[in-house]
């Protein structure tokens, strides 16, 4: 096998700020995996939160490279990182080399990724759509058009300064959509008084789920406030991966998995597992990426309650192609692999 990498600059339509950070675009490193004329690809995104930079990215990457470089195809590959074989490089590198062999695995199979994971139809899955830490009137014109567009579930991020913004923000969003469904993300702003406090003012204007209300690094104090909570609690930064979820299992009401936290597709399979039964149930959540990126997870979305993969539909100019969402709903392709491909090339071979 042969791997090659490049670099992309995802630009957002417009910043998207939440409690901790304004972000208006990111870079993108694309693996791409080859075999006997087929192809793979998998993306890795930058992150100041889990101290991803282009060049620790890009490093790391080639680490892999000379990792693959020890198995005669693909499926061994894959086998071996399943097994875990990787635990020492950081999930988000995990996650896109997992990527790149699913498709080219796929690929090789005839069959798309979710034939592989065991589910024989195209899962398609009820996006939220991101709504960031901007003016009521703004929140409110926005969340007009998205519901006009389809959309049936907006994620609205709050943490301002103020929290009575965070409020009206909310209430101006249920009053340009009455009939949507809700969820509340502070990104970790409060403490245990403050959420407390607005939990229930959330849970009259109809919230259905707050996502990791405290800061993070004390998933104790997390599961303490899920008990007395009016709204199902859904932790995000405090539960990584499958020893997080461990732990809040049955603790708290969802546990939002993302591909590159968790370390990839077969992770989010057994954190799925691990938790089921148990009263917590599953948030495929993502980061600002391309539809290379967000991919794996839609082939997972009909294992969610919640499904929040509308990173790709954040950009201004989304280079691949594949998965939908902009009417609300994505999907997974019929096609082998991911089903995606590139936006502007078809070369098999080349991304974008």
């Amino acid at each position: 096998m042969k791997a090659s990498q490049r670099t992309a600059h995802l630009r957002l339509t417009e910043p998207l700020r939440i409690s901790r950070s304004t972000m208006a675009d990111r870079e993108a490193v694309w693996l791409t995996v080859a075999h006997e004329g087929r192809h793979g690809h998998g993306e890795a995104v930058t992150s100041v939160y889990y101290g991803l930079d282009t060049e620790t990215l890009t490093r790391l990457l080639h680490v892999e490279t000379r990792w693959l470089a020890r198995f005669a195809a693909p499926e061994s590959a894959l086998e071996a990182l399943r097994d875990g074989d990787r635990h020492d490089a950081p999930p988000a590198v995990v996650a896109a080399v997992e990527s790149a062999l699913l498709d080219l695995v796929g690929k090789r199979a005839g069959v798309p990724v979710h034939e592989l994971l065991g589910a024989p139809a195209a899962p398609a899955a009820e996006t939220a759509r991101t709504i960031g830490v901007i003016p009521a009137g703004r929140a409110e014109a926005q969340a007009a058009r998205l519901v006009r567009d389809g959309f049936r579930v907006l994620k609205i991020k709050a943490g301002a300064r103020d929290p009575a913004e965070d409020v009206e923000r909310v209430r101006a969003v249920r009053t340009a959509a009455p009939h949507a469904r809700l969820l509340l993300d502070p990104n970790g702003a409060w403490d245990a008084d403050t959420a407390e406090r607005l939990l229930p003012r959330f849970a009259d204007l109809g919230v259905e789920a707050v996502e990791q209300p405290l800061v993070p690094g004390d998933p104790e104090a997390l599961a303490r406030l899920a008990e007395r909570s009016p709204l199902p609690v859904i932790a995000d930064e405090d539960a990584v991966g499958v020893e997080d979820a461990r732990r809040l299992a049955g603790r708290v009401q969802g546990i939002n998995v993302k591909l590159a936290k968790c370390g990839g597709v077969h992770a989010a399979l057994r954190i799925a597992e691990l938790i089921e039964g148990s009263g917590t149930e599953l948030m495929l959540g993502c980061l600002t990426a391309s539809t290379l990126g967000i991919a794996p997870a839609v082939h997972l979305a009909d294992r969610a309650r919640w499904a929040d993969l509308d990173g790709h539909l954040l950009l201004a100019d989304d280079p691949w192609t594949g998965i939908g969402g902009h009417d609300g709903t994505v999907r997974a392709g019929r096609e082998p692999g991911l089903g995606v491909r590139p936006r502007t090339r078809r070369t098999e071979g080349a991304a974008p």
